[in-house]
């Protein structure tokens, strides 16, 4: 029973080897080929397969037996085929820059530029020509240009609470506009504020303070600070019934009302100061109110006027709208809230959190600090994607700073005048449905600049657009001849359409696809379609079945060296085609004279005509058949003489080699004749024949069988049952042998035989 277990044992690491080099053998070989599978019945079908796969154009390329999905291969696959470069259909993606304006290159006081002649992102306009599985990539340069305008909105929380930052902020707008200078020689500000949505006044009688509002738009954008200062100094602090304040409905209407805040196409600032925190989507139901928020401006007389009916905008409503307007919002928060809103910036890009002081004393720094921090960091995003585009972006920052996924859409640490660059892939992996073409934009956010993308899908390859509808070549014009192909029109079917799906029955369809009565439909090798076979792919690429019932293949031929027709020839339906100077059933035999000349430059010293040279292998057709069949039974105990092996194969020495290499060769002063044969089992053996100087023959064997490889496993999976089985039967017997079972009879069983006596049997007859 051990050595049964060793053996299984060694069986089974040489299974799972043998198994492990046949899988990455075929991985490597491409078993996993998309452009076969993918079946494409178009040039246009194929090139969405993958950028690898062409078509050939080529009317004559298809062998009997192909259909016409095989035109769709790849490059090297088609080249190796027989398909020219000139007949292959392989269109490529392409790109055109349509608006490049250089970025701009300017300090500070070499004269005021206008907004919109200011460039800080180049190119401007591009359109890309996207193939299936191609990306296209393109380079984008991004520059922080020095004096470039701001308009600050400063957003005040006016509750109760509040009442001591109110007086620190009246004589903001002076000092901001003379720090802010020193940075942009364009700067405006503007004002408003916010405090609940209105329910009743929660003001005292005792208490100097106004009705509670939802958001009020005081002072739009301007360049007088003066003007600024004055109109804070007339605003009354007001009441709220709860803790969290409004805030959201001011900043979704500062953010989508740009006329009446006056927003330019320039850098967005929005300051939100308070010392709450926040309402948010669904708290308008503590109020009665229920319609979520519009997203629209809602401002008359500068008020917002549908508090009451619209419920507090969603976080990510908010983040939309203020990315779609290129707002960055600086948070001015007192320390108790700075936890609550440090969550919130994580969840609103370009945005950034400072802490008030207890008199907002300090905000001015705070909103310095917060502006070099948002313009030291540039992000690009990208409007939604067509359906099977992608996209990815690659960072080239400062100082050599790379970055890739969504590290490469940003760069930090960048001043003004810096420059960084953006390598930005996009990759079509389907065309859409519609196969028009689409327009993607990207932007940095915060900035008003952006880049136009429009993006058009390769459906369809050239030659398409030179199609012959209704051609003759498509069986009296039942389809479009087109790529060197038919395709064919709504119920037709067959290579050039010459079926109907509605005519043919499957009895008529298969009487012409057997060979004989008694063969499979396409020798099973295939499919009938409209009368005529179209043969089955198979997983690798480079084998193919074909002929007019698919009785043919191009990787069943002999192998030598575990090689198909020894590397030295091409399969064509189950026959080696040898190379020049190879011939035998396996290409195996070399016809090269070269090893075989002797010093005086004759074959062999001219005392043997030229059988064999360079030890390679004739067929059993040119050795001695009975040798043949002696060697077999001697070598092997097998064949057809093996029962009578000892009476009629004495005649010749019988002498085992380890393998082909100590085979004798030629050159020697007898002759030798160097043989192979198959046997029964598909294995092949080799051997020399030869009559040495004493006239006595001689073969020399190689002791071990070539199998092919799926015959090698067949047998160790079988070695491999008849262990699993002995072992199994030596446990059955082992527990048999130890079972105890008990033999007393059991005291309720009754028996189901009766036995009834005659009483007269034995008794003489009476007399009567």
């Amino acid at each position: 029973m051990s050595n049964d277990i060793t053996l299984g044992f060694t069986v089974y690491v040489s299974l799972s080897i043998s198994l492990s080099i046949a899988v990455k053998t075929s991985w490597n070989s491409g078993i996993f080929h998309s452009c076969i599978k993918a079946n494409a019945k178009s040039c246009g079908e194929c090139i969405q397969v993958g950028v690898k796969c062409g078509w050939c154009m080529d009317p004559e390329f298809l062998k009997q037996g192909e259909a016409t999905s095989t035109r769709c291969d790849e490059l090297e696959s088609l080249r190796k085929r027989g398909c020219s470069s000139a007949m292959v259909e392989n269109p490529r993606g392409s790109q055109l820059v349509l608006k490049d304006k250089a970025v701009t290159n300017r300090n500070q006081g070499e004269g005021k530029l206008r907004p919109e002649d200011i460039t800080q992102i180049q190119p401007q306009k591009l359109t890309l020509s996207l193939r299936s599985g191609e990306p296209q990539s393109f380079n984008l340069k991004f520059k922080l240009a020095e004096d470039y305008p701001i308009d600050l909105y400063y957003l005040m929380d006016l509750s109760y609470s509040m009442k001591d930052h109110l007086e620190n902020v009246k004589n903001l707008g002076t000092q901001l506009m003379l720090e802010m200078s020193k940075i942009t020689s364009d700067f405006r500000i503007g004002f408003g504020s916010f405090v609940e949505k209105k329910l009743r006044n929660p003001c005292t009688g005792d208490q100097n303070c106004t009705s509670p509002f939802s958001y009020k738009n005081l002072l739009t954008l301007t360049r007088n600070g003066q003007e600024f200062n004055t109109l804070v100094g007339q605003q009354q602090i007001s009441g709220n019934l709860d803790s969290p304040e409004g805030g959201f409905d001011a900043i979704m209407q500062v953010a989508v009302c740009g006329e009446h805040i006056g927003w330019r196409n320039v850098t967005r600032l929005l300051v939100f100061s308070t010392d709450a925190g926040f309402h948010f989507a669904g708290d308008g139901k503590l109020g009665g109110i229920v319609l979520p928020n519009d997203g629209k401006c809602h401002l008359e007389n500068n008020m917002y006027t549908m508090s009451h009916y619209y419920d507090y905008p969603s976080i990510a409503h908010l983040v939309q709208k203020l990315s779609d307007n290129n707002i960055q919002t600086i948070f001015a928060i007192t320390e108790e809230f700075q936890p609550v809103y440090m969550e919130l910036k994580n969840l609103i890009p370009k945005s950034a959190v400072g802490t008030l002081s207890a008199n907002s004393s300090n905000v001015i720094n705070l909103i310095i600090d917060a502006y070099n921090s948002l313009s030291s960091e540039v992000i690009l995003e990208n409007s939604k994607l067509p359906e099977g585009v992608t996209i990815m972006y690659q960072s080239r920052c400062k100082n050599g700073v790379t970055g890739e996924g969504e590290m490469g859409r940003k760069c930090s640490n960048i001043s003004i005048g810096d420059e960084v660059f953006f390598i930005i892939s996009i990759t079509a992996k389907q065309c859409p449905k519609m196969g028009k073409p689409e327009t993607i934009k990207i932007k940095p956010l915060g900035f008003n600049e952006e880049v136009e993308i429009t993006l058009n899908f390769i459906c369809e390859c050239d030659c398409h657009k030179h199609g012959i509808e209704n051609s003759e070549i498509c069986h009296n014009g039942n389809g479009t001849y087109e790529c060197g192909a038919c395709r064919c029109n709504e119920g037709r079917i067959g290579r050039q359409c010459e079926c109907s799906t509605n005519e043919v029955t499957s009895e008529d369809l298969d009487k012409s696809c057997r060979k004989d009565n008694g063969t499979d439909i396409c020798s099973n090798n295939g499919d009938c379609v409209c009368g005529t076979c179209e043969c089955k792919k198979r997983e690798n690429p480079e084998e193919r079945y074909s002929g007019k019932f698919c009785e043919c293949d191009n990787f069943n031929c002999d192998r030598s060296n575990n090689k198909l027709c020894g590397g030295h020839g091409h399969c064509e339906c189950r026959v080696c085609i040898c190379d020049a100077n190879w011939t035998g059933s396996a290409c195996d035999c070399s016809l090269d004279t070269t090893t075989c000349l002797a010093s005086n430059k004759q074959i062999c010293n001219g005392l043997l005509f030229f059988v064999n040279h360079n030890a390679k292998f004739y067929q059993a057709s040119q050795c001695e058949t009975t040798c043949v069949e002696c060697v077999q039974c001697r070598a092997f105990g097998t064949g057809e003489k093996k029962d009578t092996c000892e009476r009629d194969c004495s005649y010749f020495n019988l002498i085992k080699v380890k393998d082909r290499g100590k085979l004798p060769q030629p050159g020697q002063a007898f002759p030798l004749m160097h043989c192979k044969e198959r046997d029964a089992n598909d294995c092949w053996f080799y051997y020399t024949y030869a009559v040495n100087n004493k006239t006595e023959k001689e073969v020399h064997v190689v002791e071990t069988l070539d199998c092919p490889a799926g015959l090698a496993l067949l047998l160790i999976w079988k070695l491999l049952m008849i262990i699993h089985d002995r072992r199994e039967f030596a446990k059955f017997e082992k527990e048999k042998m130890n079972a105890k079972w008990d033999t007393q009879e059991n005291p309720i069983y009754k028996s189901p035989i009766n036995k009834f006596q005659n009483p007269n049997y034995g008794h003489k007859a009476v007399v009567l």
